[in-house]
């Protein structure tokens, strides 16, 4: 009860309101190791500083240690060497867990109680939580308060669990896919209210497979691999970051209507990924000019053909390639 008051009166000025400088450190690792009982390093000396009102993405490939560092920043999981501070504090207090919220991607909720129950309910656990017309505005849960969760399609579920997230108003949100499963029209929509949670002063962890996202949300991208930082910065910084690496200096994206198959295109020297797009075919090539000679020179009937600087995708790629695989 007195962290629920100590947050309360902390509460009443902000640690991280609209008007408070940019810069301001919401969360931190530092020089932080993680190693599991059974010898996994998962955290190799990553260090990374989450700010007042911005919204980053974490990015990296399966294993890269993307929900290893978020479950220390949220206290489920202890370093082991380095530190972890959330609001200048130990992440698993009560008082700084009172103050994040979470949207996780394999969530649940009991199939039996209503949408309006759910948000009731985890309103009631937080001293000062979001209005709850706020929140189902905010979540596009209109007309659905009185489904039961299991009543739900997987995009409502997915928009009843970003509610779930928004119900103490926190302070640092993170969300982890917060987008699978939605269509097209939803998923934008939830780009609108995450770019208003930022715009409000609170801080986004975004964790997500969808590289475009990352591209339109964050102000900043944070890409780790086996542990370690790989590079952050903007969207812009980091594409060209991933055009300037050894493994992409020329790395181009070549679209066209082709008939050549993908194994004949995989086998020309350069090409590193062969994509159907409908009647068109993305080639990512490290080699471009040469990558379309030999296919002019296979395809005399080769049309629409357009050829683009790499996006956030195949910077990504090529970023992550970069680090040599240990032992």
């Amino acid at each position: 009860m007195n962290a629920i008051h100590e947050l309360a009166e902390a509460g009443s000025t902000g640690y991280c309101g609209v008007s408070e400088a940019p810069k301001v450190a919401v969360a931190s690792l530092t020089h932080v190791i993680k190693r599991y009982a059974n010898g996994v390093l998962a955290l190799d000396d990553l260090s990374l500083t989450l700010h007042c009102g911005e919204i980053v993405a974490l990015l990296g490939p399966n294993g890269a240690g993307k929900s290893t560092a978020v479950k220390l920043m949220m206290g489920l999981s202890t370093p082991t060497g380095g530190s972890v501070r959330i609001f200048g504090g130990d992440p698993r207090q009560t008082a700084t867990r009172l103050r994040t919220g979470v949207m996780l991607q394999v969530g649940r909720a009991p199939e039996m109680l209503r949408v309006s129950e759910h948000i009731s309910i985890f309103r009631g656990y937080y001293p000062n939580p979001m209005a709850y017309a706020d929140i189902i505005r905010a979540a596009g849960l209109a007309g659905v308060e009185s489904r039961m969760f299991g009543q739900l399609s997987g995009g409502q579920k997915q928009r009843m669990l970003f509610a779930l997230s928004l119900a103490g108003d926190p302070d640092l949100i993170f969300l982890d896919e917060p987008t699978a499963g939605l269509d097209v029209e939803a998923r934008r929509g939830m780009w609108t209210q995450i770019r208003s949670l930022a715009e409000r002063g609170k801080t986004v962890l975004l964790t997500t497979h969808y590289l475009e996202e990352a591209d339109a949300l964050a102000h900043r991208i944070i890409v780790i691999n086996k542990g370690r930082m790989v590079c952050e910065g903007t969207p812009a910084e980091v594409k060209s970051l991933g055009s300037g690496t050894s493994a992409s200096r020329s790395l181009k994206v070549i679209r066209c209507s082709t008939s050549l198959v993908v194994s004949t295109l995989l086998a020309i020297p350069g090409v590193t990924n062969v994509e159907a797009h409908g009647p068109l075919t993305s080639i990512t090539s490290t080699q471009a000019e040469a990558t379309l000679r030999e296919m002019l020179a296979l395809d005399q009937n080769l049309h629409s053909l357009e050829v683009q600087s790499p996006a956030l995708e195949d910077a990504f790629l090529a970023l992550t390639a970069e680090l040599p695989s240990e032992g």
